[in-house]
This record gives C-alpha cells, sequence and structure tokens, in this order.
C-alpha cells in the first residue's frame, strides 16, 4: 500500500481532531489532562503529543513540515485506534476520554 498524500494526512487530520488550539491548550493545563498516560521524564506521551497538535494547529498548510505530517499521521492512528476500544456507559470524567482529549479528540462533542 502506498504512503499516504500530504493531502490526505491533512484532510483525515482536521476531520479527526475536533479540538481548537486554545480548547487544546486549556485542556493540557488541567490536572486530569497531566493525570493520564505513560510518562517519559514527567510528562505523558499524549500530553506531549497535545501540545505538539496545538502547534501544528496553528500553522498554514504551506508551513508544515514532513515531521508535521509524520505526527499527524501518529495522531489520527492513536485516535482511530482509541476509538475503537470505547468503555460501556458514561464517558465523560474517564481515564479513557482524557487521554483521547490529550491528542486532541473530544468525545463527547
Amino acid at each position: 500500500m502506498p504512503d499516504k498524500s500530504h493531502d490526505e494526512i491533512y484532510t483525515n487530520f482536521y476531520d479527526t481532531v475536533n479540538m481548537a488550539p486554545k480548547e487544546l491548550e486549556e485542556w493540557l493545563e488541567t490536572d486530569e489532562s497531566k493525570s493520564v498516560g505513560d510518562t517519559d521524564n514527567g510528562e505523558s506521551t499524549g500530553h506531549r503529543s497535545g501540545g505538539r497538535i496545538v502547534k501544528i494547529k496553528r500553522k498554514k498548510k504551506e508551513e508544515l513540515t514532513d515531521a508535521d505530517y509524520e505526527h499527524m499521521n501518529k495522531v489520527i492512528g492513536y485516535i482511530h485506534r482509541h476509538r475503537a476500544q470505547r468503555p460501556d456507559g458514561d464517558v465523560s470524567g474517564t481515564n479513557w476520554t482524557f487521554s483521547l482529549k490529550n491528542w486532541g479528540f473530544d468525545p463527547t462533542k
């Protein structure tokens, strides 16, 4: 299967990530955001990714680098995999939701 084009990744990223930069930035400051995920040097992978997503979403398309597209593709994959593991019942206030929000997707929207 050929690699996805930058246009495909861009479109899929903006279709998948449903949090605005300011909204995500504010979320990343919360205790709930900082409480989930695997930690590496005190910050979880998802939390670190959220910061990078904010930077990506604030760039113009022509400013995006190959590394940005690589991260965007990683974000898309994570969100799709994690959504497939949705727990039963109300998901608000769960680690599952907190983790997804760190990656720029709010499942309660």
